[in-house]
């Protein structure tokens, strides 16, 4: 006989184990690509589909159906074509990427304009702390598919560094 040692949420109290799985694993072949996901996403240069499967991540899209209910953290996959990326932005939590395949040239900003890059491979990744301004560029011949995490479970849509991509950040919203 197994014995759970630490309780259940109180909504999954008395939940077959049966209904846990079914809440809770999402299926590559069951997400959509999403290519407005994000404001910035409209524009050339920055054009990324995001496939979502735990809450919403950056985007800020906390209602969406067929993901697995966030609790402590989003869960994204992004497809990326060779000479798009996304624009310099923060976040008021911890996000990280997580090369699947493909190459992603990552950066970090300072508010004067400073930019450090490094090129990503498969298996690489990097953590962006809150407030650092960073972003991403795939700078390579081949698409690249990269893991997203953000640490909330229902994060604040990203915060453009760039003041008119700012002003209207929640627009992809509507």
């Amino acid at each position: 006989m197994s014995v759970a040692r630490h309780p259940r949420d109180p909504e999954l109290e008395g939940v077959s184990i049966e209904d846990v799985a079914d809440r809770y694993i999402a299926r590559f072949n069951d997400r959509y690509a999403d290519w407005e996901a994000f404001e910035d996403a409209k524009i050339e240069g920055w054009k990324r589909a995001q496939h979502r499967y735990i809450g919403a991540g950056g985007s800020g899209k906390h209602d969406e159906q067929n993901v697995i209910p966030p609790r402590a953290h989003t869960l994204s996959i992004m497809f990326v074509e060779p000479g798009q990326g996304n624009a310099p932005h923060t976040h008021e939590v911890e996000e990280t990427f997580f090369v699947l395949e493909g190459q992603l040239d990552v950066f970090i900003e300072d508010e004067d304009g400073n930019r450090i890059t490094k090129r990503l491979g498969k298996w690489d990744c990097i953590t962006s702390p809150p407030g650092v301004i960073h972003g991403y560029d795939n700078n390579s011949l081949q698409p690249v598919y990269f893991q997203v995490m953000l640490g909330k479970g229902r994060p604040e849509t990203m915060g453009y560094a760039d003041d008119e991509l700012f002003a209207r950040r929640d627009a992809h919203l509507k």
